[in-house]
């Protein structure tokens, strides 16, 4: 058997990881001992008091900057993980944009930033993972809606599609060396700006008519991050959401 992936002295880099679903994947990593780069944007201050908690279990962290629509900014945010920790193991994908739009209204701008921030990011960040030539693990955080179509948000949705493709095609380019899958969340988390309410009144969306939370999330990444022969998998955390659009109705 295959050993285990995770464990002490690993390092990770997660982009937007502040605030979220990135703080709560930080949480569960640090708590077995891996080192941690946290990215963020504007949030500073929540990435500042994030890191003063994970350093209390232990770990090292490393916070960097960076505006995620900017490839040199992109480039430099690696760097500056590295920089700080050593080789880069792990690499959350976690950050993105979740503008609405329609089909009719979308702009040109609009979908240039969307795939710029939730694709392209993803795919320069790979980029300097592989370059290192050492073992690794990518997890790019996809959606639900990727088997269905989510039409109040046309920008963001073609990235989300973008970046599944990118997941397949780094799970071949990077083997053996790097495994890379995807997480695709149903409803785990309201929107900003909405409370629970929001996810119990969508409870129904899904077969087993309920909704989850970030540990949920946390879970599918530490069983991808340790499943040794599972790469170019997208993994739905979203209560079946994802057979809407074949099976249920």
């Amino acid at each position: 058997m295959t050993e285990k992936f995770l464990g002490p002295e690993r390092t990770a880099l997660i982009t937007g990881s502040a605030k979220r679903l990135g703080a709560a994947v930080a949480y569960a990593l640090a708590k077995k001992g891996v080192h941690l780069a946290l990215h963020y944007n504007h949030s500073r201050e929540a990435a500042e008091g994030l890191a003063e908690s994970l350093e209390t279990l232990g770990v090292r962290t490393a916070l960097v900057q960076g505006d995620l629509a900017d490839a040199d900014a992109v480039k430099r945010i690696f760097h500056d993980a590295v920089a700080a920790l050593g080789p880069i193991d792990i690499l959350i994908n976690n950050a993105s944009i979740f503008p609405e739009d329609v089909l009719g209204e979308a702009a040109r701008e609009s979908v240039h930033k969307n795939v710029d921030i939730n694709a392209l990011a993803p795919m320069m960040l790979g980029q300097c993972l592989a370059a290192q030539q050492r073992n690794g693990v990518i997890i790019n955080f996809l959606d639900t809606r990727i088997q269905d179509y989510d039409y109040k948000h046309v920008s963001y949705h073609l990235s989300k599609r973008m970046l599944y493709t990118l997941t397949r095609m780094q799970a071949v380019e990077y083997a053996p060396k790097i495994r890379v899958n995807g997480v695709a969340p149903g409803l785990v988390l309201p929107p900003a700006g909405k409370d629970e309410t929001y996810l119990k009144d969508l409870a129904s969306t899904n077969p087993l008519h309920s909704y989850g939370g970030p540990e949920d999330i946390v879970d599918a990444v530490l069983y991808l991050l340790d499943a040794t022969f599972v790469t170019g998998q997208v993994l739905y955390v979203d209560g079946g959401r994802n057979l809407r659009g074949s099976m249920y109705a």
